[in-house]
Parts: C-alpha cells; structure tokens; sequence
C-alpha cells in the first residue's frame, strides 16, 4: 500500500495570534507548513521543521514577492501546493492606539495597508497557482467583520481592504474554480489574541451573542476544515466566525 504524499501549506502572518493556532492545527494534522511572517521564527513556536521552513518577509514590499515565490517552490518536492492560507494583515493605529479614520490617514497607510492585506494575496496566487492546481489545493483568505460594517476600533484603510479582500475571494473562485482549485474566506470578529485593542472584551460582552471573545484555536479549526477534502464543494464562501456578531 503506497503512503499518501505530505501535504504542503504555505501560511502568511504565522507568529502568532490565528496564524499561530492555524500553523499549530495543520502540523498537527501531518501537514508540512511553510510560514512567512515580518518577525524572525521563534522558537516557541511548537511545529515540526519550523525554522528550515519559515520566511522572512515584508508582504508589504511586494517588489520580494517574485524571489519568495520562487523560494517557495524550491520547497516543494513535488511541485505541489495543497493550500495557501493568506493570514497575514495590518491595522494602523492613530495616536495612542486611536482608530484611523479617512481623515487621519495619509497615502501612504493606505498603500501599506493594501500591499499587505490585498495585493500580495493576489500575487502569491497568481505565483503559485500552477502549484495549486498540481494539487487541486484550496486557497484561504482572512477577511474581517470590519470589511462589511463600521467597526469602532478597525480603521478605514482596513475595513475597506477587508472588504476588497472579499470580492478577491470571489474572484478567485470563478477564476480559478475550473482548475480546480478552491478559494473561500473566513471572517472573523473579536478574537482573543495579543494585539486586541482596549476594551474589545467588554465590547464583545455588549455586541456579540454568544457574549464572549472568540479563540484562535476556534478560528484556525475552521480554516483547516475549509482546506481539508471535507469542504471538496465549498468554493467562493465567505464564512463568518464571529459568534452571532454579523447578525
């Protein structure tokens, strides 16, 4: 009886918080996980191989993006990629961790923002879409409750990333769906992670029915499922892990 190939997954803002508990569930589950963050790989985080096969990299700076595709592909023995989890996502903050509206932010946080949370998505899959399709992998894109109402701690720039990153998903999934590679999204609400903002909790207390903070671990579960053959007919969803909060 032949063993079944190693999966590949390559996640993006992996250091902690859901990309943390995502990289966690997946190598838990025997897949391989390439991971690409800002920060150098800590060594507290607990998945096999971590080290070799981390990235360091400025999904802003989206002129690194050809050389860290190619990168890797050097990684993948097979030429396959089982599924690519876009995670990674900035927030700017005003003064004193203040909400940035339209009026406070310049142009250049609004490139920043979208380099980040929008654009090296739509790259790395452009890079790597003949890996994927090699596998008939999955593609997963972190959106946000901000993307599709005025949330009092996201800011502008962000919530319309966010938003942006949806129809993204959607075009993805028409395009890329004959191929037969799928492309959903999840949307998360208050989750209890380090860079909450103050008084999150107490807003999740008010606003969320379920009257708590999510968990990383309950987020990174949802993305694995939508990666795994479980969700083989799942495609352009765009699924809400907010505890009631969209309702």
């Amino acid at each position: 009886m032949t063993a079944e190939p190693q999966r590949h997954v390559l996640l993006t803002g992996a250091s902690r918080g859901i990309g943390h508990a995502t990289a966690r569930q997946f190598s838990a589950a025997g897949w391989r996980v390439i991971t690409v963050s800002r920060r150098a790989f800590s060594p507290h985080c607990p998945w096999a191989s971590g080290e070799q096969d981390h990235l360091q990299l400025d999904l802003g700076d989206l002129s690194a993006l050809p050389r860290a595709i190619e990168d890797v592909r050097s990684r993948l023995p097979d030429g396959r990629l089982d599924a690519l989890v876009n995670n990674a996502g900035i927030s700017p903050k005003g003064p004193g961790g203040s909400r940035m509206g339209v009026m406070a932010a310049q142009a250049s946080d609004w490139m920043g923002v979208f380099n980040v949370n929008l654009f090296s998505v739509a790259l790395l899959a452009q890079g790597l879409i003949e890996e994927l399709a090699a596998a008939q992998g999955a593609i997963l894109n972190v959106t946000s409750i901000a993307g599709s109402r005025v949330h009092p701690f996201a800011g502008a720039a962000y919530a319309c990333s966010k938003a942006a990153l949806a129809a993204l998903t959607r075009e993805m999934a028409a395009e890329f769906g004959p191929r037969g590679v799928r492309v959903n999204a999840i949307s998360p609400g208050e989750i209890d992670t380090s860079i909450l903002s103050p008084g999150t909790a107490a807003f999740a207390a008010r606003e969320v029915p379920m009257v708590r903070l999510g968990r990383p671990e309950e987020v990174a579960e949802t993305i694995y499922f939508l990666c795994s053959s479980a969700a083989s007919y799942i495609n352009g969803a765009e699924v809400h892990v907010n505890g009631g909060q969209h309702v």
